[in-house]
């Protein structure tokens, strides 16, 4: 797939594979991420892949950018480059939907004309590519979400959102990793707690892993959120 190099500063350069979202697109920035950091290159400090496009940051003086372009070039070659993530991941997330968990659930169905358990129904039945990590530390931009319960995003922003929220913002869904304000709508929430500083590594997943929710009641809720508490709650998870 073709490209284009965009300087960003002395520090930074952005390997540009579309000006729009689009699905190869982000195959080729997680392929390129992925052989990135296989690599592991002296002087190369943080890779960021998008939906579109790759940001790679550097110590101009440990490794120039001539040597930077260059290696983006060999790995472009690869012919691994645009095949997915190494150890790519599904992660099966908990959810407790409506209620004080998803206070717009509610006004979700009334938008779309559905019953909030077919709103639940339609956002369990997907399987949601993580293609980038942003905003938050750990907050997944997940696309592939059935399109009949898009919905804006509020118009007024919330001044604070509970940590592993859910929401909805236009034809995206989402978690929020940690209590902060935003306007996405909310439909439920889970008690695993997607970014932990004193974990290693702290967020759970990467760009290119994948998500699967599934409904909790409140009792189960509670049951989960106190394991995580203790320490004894593992996410299941498996090989994609």
């Amino acid at each position: 797939m073709g490209y284009k190099l965009l300087t960003c500063g002395e520090c930074a350069v952005t390997v540009e594979f579309s000006r729009e979202m689009d699905p190869h697109a982000g195959k080729a920035a997680v392929g390129l991420a992925g052989e990135l950091r296989r690599r592991e290159t002296t002087g190369i400090y943080e890779i960021i892949p998008t939906y579109r496009s790759v940001t790679i940051c550097f110590d101009p003086l440990t490794i120039s950018y001539k040597a930077v372009k260059r290696l983006i070039s060999n790995c472009m070659r690869c012919r691994h480059t645009e095949a997915r993530e190494k150890n790519v991941r599904r992660f099966f997330l908990p959810v407790c939907y409506g209620g004080s968990y998803g206070m717009d659930l509610n006004d979700i169905a009334q938008r779309t004309g559905l019953d909030p358990r077919e709103v639940v129904r339609r956002h369990i039945s997907r399987e949601y590519p993580i293609n980038m990590i942003g905003f938050l530390p750990g907050f997944p931009y997940l696309t592939g979400m059935d399109s009949t319960i898009a919905v804006p995003r509020l118009e007024n922003p919330r001044e604070k959102i509970p940590a592993g929220s859910v929401g909805i913002g236009g034809e995206q869904t989402g978690v929020y990793p940690i209590d902060s304000p935003g306007g996405w709508r909310l439909i439920g929430r889970t008690p695993v707690r997607l970014y932990d500083p004193d974990r290693t590594p702290p967020v759970l997943y990467n760009a290119g892993d994948w998500i699967r929710f599934y409904p909790v009641s409140e009792q189960e809720y509670f049951r989960i959120e106190a394991a995580v508490a203790a320490g004894t709650y593992t996410v299941e998870t498996e090989e994609v």
